[in-house]
């Protein structure tokens, strides 16, 4: 069944713009919206004006620690179609960490480097390897925010969600040396 995952990341987005900046790491499952509204018979009235052959995005548990760690830790049921993880990083330009001092706490330098960019990913995949991500690029000065969209502008943390759901390529399936968790994005 062909689901609008580009539309589904994309909502996923700009209803957590609508809050603003500075938020938690979340995860999302996405399910088939009617075969939510048919096992889960308490969110009908809140499913009703959705179409039955979208997805639903269900907020899980909050995400605690690493996120690599984290995800190597899921096994996502038949149920659920697909995955969305959320992430807000400090995006730095190339080269800028061979400025950092030793002895420096790498996360406070990156904040408080003057090229710093607050960035939020939006990354989700689907049975089957479909990919989707939308990357927020918070505005300089109060200026308008940019928003990137592209099936995989975060291909490690994709390999990685889709691992979640037993998806890996037959190519990094094969030797657990290539785990996309491990690698840095």
């Amino acid at each position: 069944m062909p689901y609008d995952l580009p539309a589904t990341v994309a909502e996923i987005e700009r209803q957590l713009a609508d809050g603003g900046w500075d938020q938690p790491q979340r995860l999302y499952a996405l399910v088939h919206t009617g075969r939510l509204r048919e096992t889960e018979p308490g969110l009908a009235d809140l499913l009703a004006d959705s179409d039955a052959d979208s997805l639903t995005p269900v907020e899980q548990d909050a995400i605690d620690g690493d996120v690599a760690e984290f995800l190597s830790g899921i096994e996502w049921p038949a149920a659920v179609d697909g995955c969305a993880l959320v992430n807000e990083v400090v995006l730095l330009p190339d080269g800028a960490a061979q400025e950092r001092p030793d002895g420096v706490d790498e996360s406070e330098w990156a904040e408080a480097h003057p090229d710093a960019r607050d960035v939020r990913l939006v990354v989700g995949v689907l049975r089957g390897g479909e990919r989707a991500s939308v990357l927020r690029i918070r505005g300089v000065d109060g200026g308008a925010d940019d928003v990137l969209a592209a099936p995989d502008l975060v291909p490690n943390l994709a390999l990685a969600l889709l691992a979640t759901l037993g998806e890996l390529p037959d190519d990094l399936a094969d030797d657990p040396a290539d785990d996309p968790a491990d690698e840095p994005d």
